[in-house]
């Protein structure tokens, strides 16, 4: 049997495979904050939660209404970016041009809301969402098997990133996105309505949220504690990326979902910190993160 340092490599890859699967989701969610950080300079503690209710947006559709998988990666991020468009609007803009704190207290105080209704009403286990039948079983790659589905999270979340990625940086509405975080005046004088970019720059980062809650159901359970269990780790992420920087979020969340992945192989004890030992390490060095702008 081929070993790695002493490790057999079929354990390697799939350990691999693992770390690419939680970096998905780790780089779709980073994706998002770093997305409402960048225009809004909101720090979007409610992020976790509306990557929950996307969640259970696709588990309602399918239980209630008979609605399956597809559909709900449609309709579960539209639902969530809708109710994201009432908060920006309702609330979170009257927070804009104070100190930050304040973002970050409110959205706090929302994350701990939705999850107290949700874990009211369905308690803290986990509902379970099926696998949709195209997508069910493994395929034998040789060196590994490889289920069917965790791979299409891997291919998936890649096409969103990049499709993020190209909408930001190769469209006249990410020109305008990215001017506006230079100075919103002098892109308003140009007869941009800031005021609407703020909000549906609010409503992109709350969809992707949604939208990897949906592709997240079928391998977690859907539970109100999901989001909650995952958001620290994706602020790591984004520290290290660099607040605001889009591809940084993007090629940190899959590099350090990798390198947690490999840490499990090799130092077992040290998989659930190693993303803050490399965050303390990044900020001691770098403080605006590897991909972030100083100053």
């Amino acid at each position: 049997m081929t070993t790695v340092f002493g490790v057999p490599l079929q354990a390697l890859l799939g350990q691999v495979l693992l770390g690419l699967i939680n970096g998905s989701f780790y780089a779709m969610l980073s994706l998002g904050l770093a997305v409402i950080f960048g225009l809004l300079r909101v720090i979007n503690f409610a992020h976790g939660a509306q990557y929950m209710l996307g969640a259970f947006v696709a588990w309602f559709l399918l239980e209630q209404l008979g609605i399956g998988y597809w559909w709900a990666l449609l309709i579960a991020p539209l639902v969530v970016a809708a109710l994201a468009v009432v908060i920006e609007r309702a609330a979170l803009s009257k927070l804009y041009g104070l100190d930050p704190l304040y973002g970050l207290l409110f959205t706090f105080g929302l994350a701990l809301v939705i999850e107290g209704l949700f874990r009211w009403q369905f308690g803290a286990a986990g509902q379970p969402y099926a696998t949709p039948d195209e997508l069910v079983g493994a395929k034998n790659l040789g060196f590994m098997v490889l289920p069917i589905y965790r791979g299409f999270v891997v291919v998936a979340s890649l096409a969103i990133c990049l499709a993020v990625w190209l909408l930001i940086e190769r469209t006249k509405f990410g020109a305008y996105l990215r001017a506006a975080t230079e100075d919103r005046t002098l892109v308003q004088v140009f007869g941009v309505n800031v005021p609407r970019l703020l909000t549906l720059t609010y409503a992109l980062g709350a969809g992707l949220a949604a939208l990897a809650g949906v592709l997240a159901a079928p391998v977690y359970q859907v539970s109100p504690l999901m989001g909650s269990n995952l958001i620290i780790i994706v602020f790591a992420v984004v520290v290290v990326g660099g607040m605001g920087s889009i591809g940084g979020a993007i090629l940190t969340g899959y590099a350090l979902g990798v390198l947690e992945g490999l840490t499990k192989v090799f130092y077992p004890p040290a998989s659930s910190i190693v993303i803050f030992v490399v965050m303390a390490v990044v900020l001691l060095v770098r403080p605006a993160g590897l991909f972030g702008r100083e100053g």
